[in-house]
């Protein structure tokens, strides 16, 4: 009598449902990696060490009332450009601090950046860190 059953288990294992579950992973994380930063650039951005002195600097301050400080001695805004002139006089890399009160109006700030851009002096805008 043969009583041995006729549904023998293979001992071997078949690989090929999992190659396509992996093949099905590497497409899927392929597909959607670029989508994650596309504005990001690789960008290698050059470090500094020390700190930035400019040589013949001037500081105009603008309060939130509209009152302009050249080096902290009040300027009316009929007399700025020719304060500023004379104490950039002879300088030479002339430069203007701006510091603007967050409350004040823009108008005030481009006025000062107007008499920048006409005498060709750079211009640098002052802000808090945080």
């Amino acid at each position: 009598m043969n009583l041995r059953g006729r549904n023998k288990v293979s001992p071997e294992f078949s690989m090929s449902s999992m190659t396509d579950i992996v093949f099905l992973l590497l497409v899927f994380f392929l597909l959607t990696s670029p989508s994650i930063t596309p504005e990001a650039l690789d960008l290698l951005l050059p470090s500094a060490g020390g700190k930035t002195q400019t040589q013949g600097k001037v500081t105009v301050s603008i309060s939130k009332d509209g009152v302009f400080y050249v080096d902290a001695t009040q300027a009316t805004e009929e007399d700025l450009e020719t304060r500023i002139l004379s104490v950039l006089l002879g300088k030479e890399k002339p430069t203007i601090m701006l510091r603007s009160d967050k409350d004040a109006a823009v108008s005030h700030s481009v006025r000062v950046m107007d008499i920048a851009n006409r005498n060709k002096i750079q211009i640098v805008l002052a802000v808090k860190n945080n």
